[in-house]
Protein backbone atom coordinates (compact mmCIF):
# COMPACT_ATOMS: atom_id res chain seq x y z
CA UNK A 1 0.00 0.00 0.00
CA UNK A 2 1.57 3.39 -1.22
CA UNK A 3 1.58 6.55 1.43
CA UNK A 4 -1.23 8.22 -0.34
CA UNK A 5 -3.78 4.91 0.25
CA UNK A 6 -2.10 4.01 3.93
CA UNK A 7 -3.38 7.72 5.13
CA UNK A 8 -6.75 7.09 3.68
CA UNK A 9 -7.03 3.58 4.41
CA UNK A 10 -10.06 4.28 6.63
CA UNK A 11 -11.68 5.69 3.03
CA UNK A 12 -14.69 3.03 3.59
CA UNK A 13 -15.42 4.05 7.24
CA UNK A 14 -15.37 7.50 6.84
CA UNK A 15 -17.41 7.78 3.71
CA UNK A 16 -20.43 5.08 5.67
CA UNK A 17 -20.08 7.87 8.89
CA UNK A 18 -20.03 11.23 6.63
CA UNK A 19 -23.93 11.40 6.62
CA UNK A 20 -23.51 11.62 2.37
CA UNK A 21 -26.80 10.49 0.64
CA UNK A 22 -26.20 9.48 -3.46
CA UNK A 23 -29.23 9.99 -6.11
CA UNK A 24 -29.34 8.77 -9.52
CA UNK A 25 -28.46 10.36 -12.25
CA UNK A 26 -31.34 10.88 -14.59
CA UNK A 27 -31.78 7.25 -16.34
CA UNK A 28 -28.16 6.81 -17.04
CA UNK A 29 -25.82 4.27 -15.09
CA UNK A 30 -24.58 6.39 -12.83
CA UNK A 31 -25.64 6.89 -9.00
CA UNK A 32 -24.15 10.12 -7.71
CA UNK A 33 -23.55 11.84 -4.24
CA UNK A 34 -25.69 14.64 -3.43
CA UNK A 35 -22.59 16.94 -3.33
CA UNK A 36 -20.14 16.91 -5.85
CA UNK A 37 -16.38 18.50 -6.05
CA UNK A 38 -15.92 20.98 -8.98
CA UNK A 39 -12.42 21.79 -9.89
CA UNK A 40 -13.27 24.96 -11.78
CA UNK A 41 -11.27 27.61 -10.05
CA UNK A 42 -9.49 26.19 -7.29
CA UNK A 43 -8.19 23.14 -8.78
CA UNK A 44 -7.24 25.18 -12.17
CA UNK A 45 -4.77 26.87 -10.14
CA UNK A 46 -7.08 28.85 -7.77
CA UNK A 47 -4.89 27.65 -4.77
CA UNK A 48 -1.36 26.12 -4.92
CA UNK A 49 -1.34 22.24 -5.90
CA UNK A 50 -0.62 20.77 -2.45
CA UNK A 51 -3.99 22.70 -1.47
CA UNK A 52 -5.94 21.68 -3.98
CA UNK A 53 -4.97 17.88 -3.65
CA UNK A 54 -5.69 17.80 0.07
CA UNK A 55 -9.22 19.34 -0.94
CA UNK A 56 -9.91 16.52 -2.86
CA UNK A 57 -8.52 14.11 -0.39
CA UNK A 58 -11.31 16.00 1.83
CA UNK A 59 -14.41 15.96 -0.18
CA UNK A 60 -13.40 11.81 -0.87
CA UNK A 61 -13.13 11.19 2.57
CA UNK A 62 -16.31 13.18 3.29
CA UNK A 63 -18.13 10.73 0.91
CA UNK A 64 -18.12 12.65 -2.47
CA UNK A 65 -17.71 10.35 -5.29
CA UNK A 66 -18.50 12.44 -8.29
CA UNK A 67 -15.65 14.98 -9.49
CA UNK A 68 -16.50 17.81 -12.06
CA UNK A 69 -13.71 19.11 -14.19
CA UNK A 70 -12.97 20.01 -17.85
CA UNK A 71 -10.33 19.97 -20.16
CA UNK A 72 -10.25 24.13 -20.51
CA UNK A 73 -9.80 24.48 -16.83
CA UNK A 74 -6.20 25.50 -16.03
CA UNK A 75 -5.49 24.53 -19.52
CA UNK A 76 -5.32 21.01 -19.14
CA UNK A 77 -4.11 21.67 -15.75
CA UNK A 78 -7.56 20.62 -13.42
CA UNK A 79 -7.36 17.40 -15.17
CA UNK A 80 -3.99 16.68 -14.41
CA UNK A 81 -3.85 17.03 -10.97
CA UNK A 82 -7.10 15.89 -10.19
CA UNK A 83 -6.18 12.27 -12.28
CA UNK A 84 -2.81 12.18 -10.26
CA UNK A 85 -4.78 12.74 -6.56
CA UNK A 86 -7.81 9.88 -7.85
CA UNK A 87 -5.30 7.44 -9.07
CA UNK A 88 -4.17 6.34 -5.53
CA UNK A 89 -7.81 5.56 -4.65
CA UNK A 90 -9.59 2.37 -6.29
CA UNK A 91 -11.12 3.69 -9.62
CA UNK A 92 -14.74 2.19 -8.14
CA UNK A 93 -14.61 5.00 -5.22
CA UNK A 94 -14.97 7.37 -7.71
CA UNK A 95 -17.03 9.18 -10.68
CA UNK A 96 -14.30 11.62 -13.31
CA UNK A 97 -16.96 14.12 -15.27
CA UNK A 98 -15.19 16.29 -17.60
CA UNK A 99 -16.52 18.55 -20.76
CA UNK A 100 -15.22 19.80 -24.12
CA UNK A 101 -16.64 22.50 -26.08
CA UNK A 102 -14.09 25.68 -25.51
CA UNK A 103 -10.46 26.45 -26.49
CA UNK A 104 -7.89 24.26 -24.23
CA UNK A 105 -5.18 27.15 -23.52
CA UNK A 106 -4.24 28.94 -26.71
CA UNK A 107 -5.37 26.43 -28.89
CA UNK A 108 -7.62 28.03 -31.07
CA UNK A 109 -9.91 24.70 -32.27
CA UNK A 110 -13.09 24.56 -30.21
CA UNK A 111 -16.97 23.09 -30.24
CA UNK A 112 -18.33 19.69 -30.63
CA UNK A 113 -17.77 18.29 -34.26
CA UNK A 114 -17.05 14.67 -34.57
CA UNK A 115 -12.71 15.25 -34.76
CA UNK A 116 -13.28 17.51 -32.13
CA UNK A 117 -14.94 15.21 -29.84
CA UNK A 118 -12.00 12.62 -30.51
CA UNK A 119 -9.10 14.46 -30.21
CA UNK A 120 -10.61 16.30 -26.98
CA UNK A 121 -11.68 13.17 -25.34
CA UNK A 122 -8.53 10.95 -26.05
CA UNK A 123 -6.41 14.11 -24.65
CA UNK A 124 -8.62 14.11 -21.34
CA UNK A 125 -8.51 10.62 -20.63
CA UNK A 126 -4.57 11.23 -21.00
CA UNK A 127 -4.26 13.68 -18.71
CA UNK A 128 -6.90 11.84 -15.86
CA UNK A 129 -4.74 8.72 -16.48
CA UNK A 130 -7.68 7.25 -17.01
CA UNK A 131 -9.18 4.28 -19.43
CA UNK A 132 -12.76 5.96 -18.85
CA UNK A 133 -14.84 8.54 -18.21
CA UNK A 134 -18.40 8.58 -16.32
CA UNK A 135 -19.70 11.42 -17.63
CA UNK A 136 -18.61 13.51 -20.71
CA UNK A 137 -19.96 16.76 -21.26
CA UNK A 138 -20.80 19.13 -23.59
CA UNK A 139 -19.89 22.20 -21.70
CA UNK A 140 -22.17 24.46 -24.22
CA UNK A 141 -24.03 24.40 -27.16
CA UNK A 142 -22.69 23.98 -30.37
CA UNK A 143 -24.77 25.71 -33.31
CA UNK A 144 -22.02 25.83 -35.74
CA UNK A 145 -21.60 21.95 -35.76
CA UNK A 146 -24.84 19.66 -36.83
CA UNK A 147 -27.01 18.15 -33.54
CA UNK A 148 -26.66 14.59 -35.01
CA UNK A 149 -22.65 14.62 -35.78
CA UNK A 150 -22.12 15.81 -32.47
CA UNK A 151 -24.58 12.81 -30.62
CA UNK A 152 -22.91 10.40 -33.83
CA UNK A 153 -19.65 10.83 -31.89
CA UNK A 154 -20.75 11.13 -28.34
CA UNK A 155 -22.45 7.48 -29.10
CA UNK A 156 -19.18 6.15 -30.60
CA UNK A 157 -17.29 7.28 -27.97
CA UNK A 158 -20.07 5.08 -25.25
CA UNK A 159 -19.78 2.07 -27.35
CA UNK A 160 -15.61 2.49 -27.58
CA UNK A 161 -15.87 2.26 -23.58
CA UNK A 162 -14.35 5.40 -23.34
CA UNK A 163 -17.68 7.22 -21.75
CA UNK A 164 -19.97 5.79 -19.66
CA UNK A 165 -22.55 8.33 -19.98
CA UNK A 166 -23.01 11.92 -21.87
CA UNK A 167 -24.44 15.20 -20.51
CA UNK A 168 -24.34 18.96 -21.30
CA UNK A 169 -24.10 21.99 -19.75
CA UNK A 170 -26.13 25.22 -20.01
CA UNK A 171 -28.65 23.85 -22.75
CA UNK A 172 -31.66 25.50 -23.70
CA UNK A 173 -35.13 23.58 -23.29
CA UNK A 174 -35.33 22.99 -27.02
CA UNK A 175 -32.15 22.54 -27.28
CA UNK A 176 -32.50 19.15 -25.08
CA UNK A 177 -35.61 18.27 -26.88
CA UNK A 178 -34.54 17.91 -29.99
CA UNK A 179 -31.50 15.66 -28.87
CA UNK A 180 -33.19 13.22 -27.50
CA UNK A 181 -35.49 13.27 -30.72
CA UNK A 182 -32.48 12.83 -32.99
CA UNK A 183 -30.80 10.04 -30.53
CA UNK A 184 -33.85 8.41 -29.83
CA UNK A 185 -34.22 7.99 -33.83
CA UNK A 186 -30.88 7.12 -34.54
CA UNK A 187 -30.35 4.73 -31.71
CA UNK A 188 -27.85 6.93 -30.17
CA UNK A 189 -26.57 6.97 -26.89
CA UNK A 190 -29.32 9.86 -24.93
CA UNK A 191 -28.26 12.68 -22.87
CA UNK A 192 -28.62 11.58 -19.16
CA UNK A 193 -26.78 14.54 -17.33
CA UNK A 194 -27.52 18.73 -17.79
CA UNK A 195 -25.10 20.79 -15.86
CA UNK A 196 -27.00 24.42 -15.05
CA UNK A 197 -26.32 27.42 -13.02
CA UNK A 198 -28.60 27.47 -9.95
CA UNK A 199 -28.88 28.93 -6.62
CA UNK A 200 -31.17 31.04 -3.95
CA UNK A 201 -30.21 33.90 -6.80
CA UNK A 202 -30.07 32.00 -9.93
CA UNK A 203 -33.79 30.52 -10.68
CA UNK A 204 -33.47 30.14 -14.31
CA UNK A 205 -33.34 26.34 -14.82
CA UNK A 206 -36.74 26.34 -13.45
CA UNK A 207 -38.86 28.08 -16.11
CA UNK A 208 -38.10 25.49 -18.72
CA UNK A 209 -34.81 23.67 -18.30
CA UNK A 210 -35.78 21.17 -15.43
CA UNK A 211 -39.16 20.48 -17.09
CA UNK A 212 -37.49 19.66 -20.76
CA UNK A 213 -34.68 16.96 -18.29
CA UNK A 214 -37.74 15.52 -16.14
CA UNK A 215 -39.34 14.45 -19.33
CA UNK A 216 -35.95 13.24 -21.55
CA UNK A 217 -34.54 11.39 -18.37
CA UNK A 218 -32.01 13.78 -17.79
CA UNK A 219 -30.91 14.64 -14.15
CA UNK A 220 -29.10 18.08 -13.41
CA UNK A 221 -25.83 18.45 -11.52
CA UNK A 222 -26.52 22.42 -10.33
CA UNK A 223 -23.18 24.36 -10.75
CA UNK A 224 -22.85 27.63 -8.40
CA UNK A 225 -25.32 26.81 -5.94
CA UNK A 226 -23.52 29.25 -3.21
CA UNK A 227 -23.82 31.72 -6.06
CA UNK A 228 -20.12 32.31 -6.96
CA UNK A 229 -19.36 32.51 -3.14
CA UNK A 230 -21.88 35.44 -2.33
CA UNK A 231 -24.54 32.98 -0.10
CA UNK A 232 -21.43 31.89 1.94
CA UNK A 233 -22.93 35.98 3.51
CA UNK A 234 -19.00 36.80 3.36
CA UNK A 235 -19.28 39.80 1.45
CA UNK A 236 -20.90 42.72 3.37
CA UNK A 237 -22.14 45.61 1.43
CA UNK A 238 -20.36 48.50 0.82
CA UNK A 239 -17.00 46.81 2.21
CA UNK A 240 -13.83 45.38 0.31
CA UNK A 241 -13.80 41.21 -0.14
CA UNK A 242 -12.16 39.80 3.30
CA UNK A 243 -9.12 38.82 2.44
CA UNK A 244 -7.97 35.10 1.16
CA UNK A 245 -11.47 35.15 -0.34
CA UNK A 246 -12.79 34.25 -3.75
CA UNK A 247 -14.19 38.17 -4.69
CA UNK A 248 -10.32 38.95 -3.33
CA UNK A 249 -8.41 36.94 -5.96
CA UNK A 250 -7.41 38.31 -9.08
CA UNK A 251 -7.76 34.82 -10.31
CA UNK A 252 -10.88 33.71 -9.58
CA UNK A 253 -13.22 36.49 -8.90
CA UNK A 254 -13.74 37.40 -12.64
CA UNK A 255 -16.61 35.54 -13.11
CA UNK A 256 -18.16 37.19 -10.70
CA UNK A 257 -18.62 40.25 -12.18
CA UNK A 258 -19.42 38.84 -15.58
CA UNK A 259 -22.47 36.13 -14.99
CA UNK A 260 -24.96 38.39 -16.31
CA UNK A 261 -25.03 40.08 -13.19
CA UNK A 262 -22.87 42.13 -10.62
CA UNK A 263 -22.26 39.38 -7.56
CA UNK A 264 -20.94 41.86 -5.85
CA UNK A 265 -23.44 44.84 -5.94
CA UNK A 266 -24.46 46.45 -2.98
CA UNK A 267 -28.32 45.94 -3.71
CA UNK A 268 -28.14 42.22 -3.86
CA UNK A 269 -25.89 41.74 -1.12
CA UNK A 270 -27.58 43.72 1.41
CA UNK A 271 -30.47 41.09 0.55
CA UNK A 272 -28.25 38.15 1.57
CA UNK A 273 -27.21 39.98 4.93
CA UNK A 274 -31.15 39.32 5.23
CA UNK A 275 -30.44 35.87 4.81
CA UNK A 276 -28.03 35.49 7.68
CA UNK A 277 -31.28 35.67 11.06
CA UNK A 278 -32.96 32.68 9.10
CA UNK A 279 -29.97 30.55 8.75
CA UNK A 280 -29.50 31.14 12.41
CA UNK A 281 -32.94 30.36 13.50
CA UNK A 282 -32.42 27.19 11.45
CA UNK A 283 -29.55 25.92 13.42
CA UNK A 284 -27.51 26.26 9.89
CA UNK A 285 -24.93 28.01 7.97
CA UNK A 286 -24.95 29.94 5.21
CA UNK A 287 -23.92 27.70 2.72
CA UNK A 288 -25.50 24.81 4.64
CA UNK A 289 -29.14 26.17 3.89
CA UNK A 290 -27.89 27.15 0.81
CA UNK A 291 -27.09 23.74 -0.54
CA UNK A 292 -30.40 22.49 1.44
CA UNK A 293 -32.15 25.03 -0.84
CA UNK A 294 -30.75 23.58 -4.32
CA UNK A 295 -31.35 20.15 -3.06
CA UNK A 296 -34.84 20.09 -2.16
CA UNK A 297 -35.57 20.35 -6.06
CA UNK A 298 -36.01 16.41 -6.93
CA UNK A 299 -34.54 17.11 -10.77
CA UNK A 300 -30.83 18.38 -8.94
CA UNK A 301 -29.48 14.60 -8.18
CA UNK A 302 -25.97 16.40 -6.98
CA UNK A 303 -24.81 20.27 -6.35
CA UNK A 304 -21.64 21.23 -7.74
CA UNK A 305 -18.98 22.45 -4.32
CA UNK A 306 -15.73 23.97 -4.82
CA UNK A 307 -13.70 24.63 -1.99
CA UNK A 308 -9.83 26.21 -1.16
CA UNK A 309 -9.93 24.55 2.14
CA UNK A 310 -11.26 21.19 3.22
CA UNK A 311 -12.68 22.55 6.58
CA UNK A 312 -15.43 23.72 4.01
CA UNK A 313 -16.14 21.02 2.74
CA UNK A 314 -16.63 19.41 6.11
CA UNK A 315 -19.35 22.30 6.59
CA UNK A 316 -20.81 22.04 3.39
CA UNK A 317 -21.70 18.28 3.99
CA UNK A 318 -23.64 18.92 6.56
CA UNK A 319 -26.08 20.22 4.55
CA UNK A 320 -27.18 16.39 3.59
CA UNK A 321 -30.45 15.59 4.76
CA UNK A 322 -31.68 18.86 5.97
CA UNK A 323 -35.32 19.88 4.81
CA UNK A 324 -36.47 23.03 4.61
CA UNK A 325 -40.07 23.96 6.10
CA UNK A 326 -42.47 25.67 3.55
CA UNK A 327 -41.84 28.44 6.74
CA UNK A 328 -38.04 28.72 5.82
CA UNK A 329 -38.56 28.88 2.24
CA UNK A 330 -41.40 31.23 2.27
CA UNK A 331 -38.82 33.43 4.30
CA UNK A 332 -35.91 33.01 1.78
CA UNK A 333 -38.10 34.17 -1.04
CA UNK A 334 -39.23 36.75 0.72
CA UNK A 335 -35.76 38.04 1.32
CA UNK A 336 -34.42 37.61 -2.04
CA UNK A 337 -37.63 38.05 -4.62
CA UNK A 338 -36.30 41.27 -5.66
CA UNK A 339 -32.91 39.94 -6.49
CA UNK A 340 -33.26 36.97 -7.99
CA UNK A 341 -32.80 35.86 -11.94
CA UNK A 342 -35.84 33.80 -13.27
CA UNK A 343 -35.32 34.24 -17.07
Amino acid sequence: MNAVLAEHASFAVCQEESGMQYRKLGSGPLQVSELSYGTWLTVAGGVGRQQAIRCIHAALDHGITLFDTANEYGAGEAERVLGETLRSYPRDRYLIATKLYFPVGDEPDRGLSAAQIEKQLDRSLERLGTDVIDLYQCHRYDAETPLEETLEALDEAVRAGKVRAIGFSEWKAEQIDAAAKIAGANGFAQFTSSQPQYSMLWHKPEAKVFAACARNGVGNLAFSPLAHGVLTGKYAPGEAPPAGSRAASEKMNGFMETAGRHFRSDYLLKAVTQLKPIAADLGLTMPQMALAWVLRRNEVASAIIGASRPEQIADNVRAIAVKLSSDALQRIDEVVGGVVVSE
